[in-house]
């Protein structure tokens, strides 16, 4: 249900209780409220938690990034170290 569709209902039930004798009224008025405020205690927890999926979301590619940017610097300087100590081993052949 959206939240067109539950304010919509809740409005009609507000209209329903209003109807009833006021012992009965007060009660379900108090009950109806408490699922009002409930309703949008649990929106606010949904935005809270999409929020923090977002930001979880964006924390994994800079990490996903991060690592890939390390894996190809760790490429570079192994390829690096390869090429000296090749060459290192031609100069101490000829020495």
């Amino acid at each position: 249900m959206d939240e067109k569709a539950f304010q919509a209902k809740l409005a009609e039930l507000m209209g329903e209780i209003s109807t009833l004798p006021k012992a009965e009224r007060e009660k379900l008025e108090k009950m109806a409220q408490k699922t009002k405020e409930r309703h949008q205690k649990l929106k606010k927890t949904v935005g809270d938690l999409q929020e923090s999926l977002d930001y979880l979301r964006l924390s994994i590619k800079y990490l996903v990034f991060d690592l890939e940017a390390t894996r190809r610097e760790n490429r570079y300087l192994r390829k690096m170290l390869e090429e000296d100590t090749s060459g290192r081993d031609d100069d101490s052949s000829h020495g």
